[in-house]
């Protein structure tokens, strides 16, 4: 039976008094503020501090560096809700794709994570913290899409989702990466489509094609 390896992860734990949300929101929309404008190598925490009207100190209290800032913005711009469950396997894939791509064509794409994905290999505490905050739970809301395929009996029940999940969202980070060519909107359309035409079940292929 097909199932994934990648883990469920557990948000970080905190404590002491709540957090003003209208802070984490006016700081957030100030990084991607500022990254559209000059980019990752333009951000800093005092750039940012100011244009949401705030203090250093209060963004230290709640990102350790500038670095934490742009993988929180990352998660907010890109979103971790679950991919929809509208009964059509497909359907919810290409929905769930397609946010990546739609977060990637702002600054958080090109000019944020090529320097951000760099600067994750030399620091093992922001890398975790990519990873818990943003590439997880983004991964595990598309696997239990494919895992709903498998069910429906629309993807072969031995299909390798780990290996699935990775080709889903590759393209997308590899043209965002190295912008060799453009994140379009209809290239989640498209993954999708080839990947289906690869693990589909026979029943999956007739329906389909009938209301194709």
């Amino acid at each position: 039976m097909a199932r994934s390896t990648t883990p469920a992860p557990d948000g970080p734990h905190r404590t002491g008094r709540p957090r003003d949300a209208r802070i984490d929101d006016a700081v957030l929309r100030a990084v991607v503020e500022i990254l559209n404008e000059a980019g990752y190598g333009g951000l800093t925490m005092e750039g940012a501090a100011a244009r949401a009207g705030t203090s250093k100190p209060a963004l230290r209290r709640r990102w350790p560096t500038r670095q934490h800032l742009v993988v929180a913005a990352l998660a907010r711009t890109v979103g971790t809700a679950p991919t929809p469950d509208t009964g059509c396997t497909h359907c919810d894939l290409i929905a769930g794709i397609g946010t990546i791509g739609a977060a990637f064509t702002t600054a958080l794409g090109r000019r944020a994570l090529p320097g951000l994905i760099a600067d994750l290999a030399a620091d093992p505490v922001l890398e975790r913290e990519f990873l818990d905050t943003f590439f997880h739970p983004r991964r595990a809301t598309t696997a239990a899409a494919l895992q709903r395929g498998v069910a429906r009996g629309d993807i072969r029940p031995d299909a390798d989702v780990d290996l699935l999940l990775d080709m889903l969202a590759s393209t997308t980070y590899y043209r965002v990466l190295f912008g060799h060519l453009p994140v379009t909107p209809g290239l989640a359309e498209d993954v999708v489509s080839v990947i289906m035409a690869g693990v589909a079940t026979d029943r999956w292929r007739t329906v389909h094609e009938a209301h194709g």
